[in-house]
């Protein structure tokens, strides 16, 4: 890819990047948010037009254009927002385009799909998932699975990777890699773009850097480090990741007692402090989320009791736990944390209206004034009030989420995978917002499936498997090691 530029609306997205890559490697792509990583690979999968520059394929110029133009030279693109249909079987986006038919011409053969699909998804070892399912029905990991297994079932030369990792546990990851690492034994070029720095060290042969829609440079692991691809994304160091923690609080913010969801766990206790941090981790499946979604009234509970302070509270909806000073920060914020299509200031206030209306009339000048003020404390930019939440980089519409939340006045904040798909800069900006809500003596459940954030922001972590608390350690006595026995069942 040679001098290719892009804007939208004026705004330069590339300028002027030039980008190659070989057969038969893995190369990562990282930057800030907003760098035009994500924008230069749907360039190069015919999602989007170029203004200017050049693509070659073989050293031969080709014209995408459109993704059906992509994929018939075999580039491929799994993104971070998924393109399944939900109301379809898994088999069924699996194999969209290219359903085997019957000899009834026009007739889908569907017992020999379903065995396709199955035979697809066994193939990279993405195994337990029923192909006779609707996506809709599936967990966000195993979306992803499909998102990616999609992408696997033709030929490919060229198979990009957006963010695959987001939502993955720990063991789907190691799984990811192997197929990884066997397309690449094949000969397909894997453009891999993360966020997550300790995974492009792993994967990747060679890492290319973007910032503000340019080339920074290209390195290999072996030539660079963490610091240096930091130094290279942001044009800073960053010192310290996780922020210095000193908890001083003694009351009790949240307790819960036997709680029990059926078929999602059972059992669960442990209290909260005010201004206290726990980290809440555990394997895809554990019931982490279940055991959330039910303290915050999303789901019913079916046993046992939650008490805020000293008061026992009932949650029986969402609009519940809100009153009771509970919030919930989702782990899919375009699904479940923000209306995409509404602006900055109807989203910041949708959890606090009730507070901001009187006879169901919204006092717009309230909100206004409120919410401004909560998006400059959090920088999210650009702070335009009126600017739609999908026009957003995801770390801006993450900290939207936050300051969603932060104007409810809620006493417990439940965080789900705080900073799942956001930049390192941007992660350390949220890591320092969560430390400094603490110190204001909010307690804080955090939730994440990222090792080092547990070990970085908890004061003590809580380790589930199978629906059940399996493991409590103090800030002490937290270790990557321990963690990952106790929620893989090495250590009982």
């Amino acid at each position: 890819m040679r001098s290719i530029r892009k804007s939208f609306d004026g705004t330069q997205a590339l300028r002027g990047v030039d980008f190659e890559s070989r057969q038969g490697e893995v190369h990562a792509i990282v930057g800030e948010n907003g760098a035009g990583k994500s924008t230069l690979m749907k360039i190069l999968a015919g999602a989007l037009p170029i203004d200017a520059g050049e693509i070659r394929l073989d050293g031969q110029l080709i014209e995408l254009g459109n993704p059906i133009r992509a994929r018939r030279l075999g580039i491929y693109a799994v993104y971070q927002e998924f393109s399944l249909i939900p109301h379809l079987t898994v088999a069924e986006n699996i194999l969209l385009g290219q359903m085997p038919s019957s000899r009834l011409r026009g007739i889908v053969d569907w017992r020999k799909a379903y065995r396709r699909a199955a035979e697809i998804l066994s193939s990279i070892g993405f195994v337990g998932i029923d192909v006779h399912r609707t996506v809709r029905q599936l967990s966000v990991s195993h979306q992803q699975m499909v998102e990616i297994a999609k992408a696997i079932a033709d030929r490919r030369r060229i198979l990009i990777l957006d963010e695959p990792s987001a939502v993955l546990s720990q063991e789907e990851l190691k799984r990811l890699f192997a197929l990884i690492r066997q397309v690449k034994r094949e000969g397909t070029l894997v453009l891999y773009i993360s966020h997550r720095l300790d995974e492009v060290f792993e994967i990747a042969d060679r890492i290319t850097v973007l910032k503000d829609g340019q080339l920074v440079g290209t390195v290999t692991p072996q030539q660079s480090d963490h610091n240096q691809l930091i130094k290279m994304m942001v044009g800073r160091t960053l010192g310290e990741i996780f922020p210095v923690r000193n908890p001083s609080g003694t009351e009790v913010a949240l307790e819960v007692s036997r709680l029990s969801h059926k078929g999602s766990f059972s059992d669960i206790s442990f209290s909260l402090k005010r201004g206290e941090i726990i980290g809440l981790f555990g394997l895809v499946g554990s019931g982490r989320t279940q055991v959330a979604r039910c303290i915050f009234g999303a789901d019913p509970l079916t046993d046992g009791e939650i008490k805020v302070g000293d008061k026992p509270i009932h949650p029986r909806s969402p609009f519940d736990a809100v009153q009771d000073g509970i919030a919930l920060l989702t782990e899919d914020r375009k699904r479940d944390g923000l209306v995409m299509n509404c602006s900055l200031r109807d989203n910041a206030s949708l959890a606090s209206l009730p507070n901001l209306s009187r006879w169901g009339v919204i006092n717009r000048h309230d909100q206004t004034n409120q919410v401004q003020q909560k998006i400059q404390e959090l920088d999210v930019r650009p702070p335009l009030l009126d600017r739609l939440a999908r026009q957003l980089s995801g770390g801006n519409q993450q900290k939207l989420v936050l300051a969603k939340w932060l104007l409810t006045r809620a006493r417990v904040m439940i965080l789900d995978e705080p900073t799942r798909g956001v930049d390192v800069a941007t992660k350390v900006e949220i890591y320092h917002i969560i430390n400094n809500l603490a110190g204001n003596g909010i307690a804080i459940l955090l939730i994440s499936s990222e090792l080092p954030e547990i070990l970085g922001m908890s004061d003590r972590a809580l380790v589930m498997r199978d629906g059940r608390l399996v493991g409590e350690y103090t800030r002490d006595e937290i270790s990557e090691e321990k963690l990952l026995a106790s929620a893989s069942g090495v250590i009982q």
